[in-house]
């Protein structure tokens, strides 16, 4: 990849890419497109299978390592902690391929907060998404206790909650530093500088965004179960309904909204040069 510089207006007349104009931060009129409900559709139904499969995927990995259950040797079954990661980062990659191109992909509110804050989206499309987000994780987390009734309770229902250990400034760090790296990786793989000059990029935006939190999981998953999603972690947290999770549940709704502010900053006013724009249009006015 050749280093980044763009060419002065006066060297080709143009830039080699575009940036698109910010969103309004409310549009009304978007309340009346049959685009924006599809895409409050699509991440319903995202984020439902999200919860599904991967809340499924912990209670069947703690069911078959139980030991006072299936023996000695349970300890070596089941899928284990890379399993886990997988299953997160494998469904992230799938859904964000399967509706990038109508919704953006979100599946997670931490996200549509950060791409809000970088005008991205409004502030309607941004609570719609919140909203179908979580409703998606409810009723996909319903789907596991529906099928896994005998172990659902018995294995946690897949509830995020602070390890034993841990303080929780500790937890809410680790959901900070998790959700940066993801957001952040957000940002990177879809910037339109880098889709311009990198054919490829699109095309692979949700392989990226998938391996961060496969990485993620694997760094966290001892700390908090690993978050970095308020959607995810509310919605086993209802259908749970532990006193535990419920006592344990702000951290991972400041948590990654933090780190989702960070991730927008750190890529709007530092690396695409945002604060020096805004000073730049300062001085010459």
């Amino acid at each position: 990849m050749g280093k980044d510089t763009e060419a002065a207006a006066g060297d080709y007349g143009a830039k080699d890419y575009t940036d698109p104009p910010p969103e309004p931060l409310v549009d009304a009129e978007e309340l009346g497109k049959w685009s924006l409900y599809r895409a409050v559709i699509a991440e319903f139904v995202a984020t439902l299978l999200f919860l599904y499969v991967t809340v499924a995927t912990v209670i069947g990995y703690k069911h078959q390592s139980d030991s006072t259950v299936n023996g000695a040797d349970a300890a070596c079954g089941g899928v284990g902690i890379l399993g886990i990661a997988w299953a997160f980062g494998g469904m992230i990659f799938i859904l964000v391929y399967c509706t990038a191109g109508i919704s953006g992909g979100h599946i997670n509110p931490a996200v549509t907060f950060g791409l809000f804050l970088a005008r991205k989206v409004t502030l309607v499309r941004a609570l719609l998404y919140m909203i179908a987000q979580c409703l998606g994780a409810i009723c996909g987390v319903g789907l596991v206790k529906g099928f896994q009734r005998a172990f659902f309770v018995r294995y946690g229902g897949g509830a995020n909650e602070l390890s034993g250990g841990y303080s929780k400034g500790t937890g809410l760090g680790a959901e900070i530093i998790g959700t940066f790296v993801l957001v952040y990786t957000v940002f990177a793989a879809t910037d339109p500088k880098r889709n311009a000059r990198d054919s490829h990029v699109p095309v692979l935006a949700p392989l990226p965004i998938g391996f961060a939190v496969f990485m993620v999981h694997l760094a966290t998953i001892p700390v908090t179960g690993t978050g970095i999603n308020p959607a995810r972690s509310f919605g086993a947290a209802v259908i749970y309904n532990n006193d535990k999770a419920w006592d344990d549940q702000w951290i991972f709704w400041v948590g990654p909204f933090i780190g989702a502010a960070i991730a927008a900053g750190y890529h709007q006013y530092i690396l695409r040069a945002g604060a020096v724009k805004a000073l730049g249009s300062f001085r010459s006015s």
